[in-house]
């Protein structure tokens, strides 16, 4: 279904900054009323900051890996607003290192903060959605979610986790009048690249993702926000946005059992 973003309600995790914060002054331009959050206070006033003159909007302090804060923060918004029609599941970050490497616990500080943060929102959100009889959960994956990549297995994981959960709401959503879409970034420049957690112990392998990413990472996140806005007006359930993330898509479909060997090479 294709959205007419005008007085909608829109919730963003991760507003802070990079594609979060360009979602919301593309959504504001569109005429969206905006619900935005994120963990870093201050990187929330610099998008408030950032907004047209009369936009309609509240922003929340938010730990999206606390599963009563998210609870507690849907109660909130759809006490400020009335109700909720569109989810962007944003915020996230990453972990750079071979499965061998990387410590369980940051492990699990990866799982929680891309994976569960999506469970925990769609979660809250969705009831309402259901009492609308009209919502999209917007599921941000990545390339990742496409294809496994050296030193990023978790990454990896839950990207295609986030993919295959949007995916799964496809046909149980149908009828609802809610809709799952997933979004998958290749190439975006945004703070994650500053952000991803490096495990304590690191190698070659690592030292080559982290260079590889460093030479792809250059689509702006207004471009990502206008191909996200874009595939949204045009009832897209399924969003390609940023540097690679075609070709990464057609290889994955077309040579899911030698695509490793060339992806060193593509990035």
């Amino acid at each position: 279904m294709k959205v007419n973003f005008k007085n909608k309600v829109a919730v963003i995790t991760g507003a802070g900054s990079g594609i979060g914060q360009a979602l919301a002054v593309a959504l504001a331009d569109e005429g969206a009323r905006l619900a935005l959050s994120d963990i870093d206070e201050a990187g929330l006033a610099r998008t408030k900051a950032m907004l047209p003159p009369g936009t309609e909007l509240r922003v929340y302090r938010l730990n999206v890996t606390d599963e009563t804060a998210v609870f507690a923060h849907a109660e909130q918004v759809l006490h400020d607003f009335g109700a909720a029609h569109l989810l962007f599941n944003n915020a996230g970050s990453g972990l750079l290192g071979t499965f061998e490497h990387q410590s369980l616990e940051e492990a699990r500080w990866l799982i929680d903060l891309d994976l569960w943060s999506v469970v925990y929102c769609s979660k809250a959100f969705l009831p309402a959605m259901r009492r609308q009889r009209e919502g999209w959960i917007v599921n941000i994956s990545s390339i990742a979610g496409l294809v496994g990549m050296p030193a990023l297995n978790t990454y990896n994981l839950v990207k295609f986790a986030v993919r295959g959960l949007t995916e799964s709401l496809w046909a149980e959503f149908e009828g609802t009048g809610v809709h799952a879409v997933c979004v998958h970034p290749g190439g975006i420049k945004t703070n994650i690249e500053r952000a991803t957690r490096r495990c304590k112990n690191t190698g070659e392998a690592e030292a080559r993702t982290d260079e590889a990413m460093s030479r792809i990472l250059t689509t702006t996140p207004e471009r990502c926000a206008t191909d996200i806005v874009a595939g949204l007006k045009a009832g897209k359930r399924r969003i390609l946005t940023g540097k690679r993330s075609s070709s990464i898509d057609w290889i994955a479909r077309l040579l899911p059992n030698s695509y490793p060997r060339l992806i060193s090479k593509l990035l």
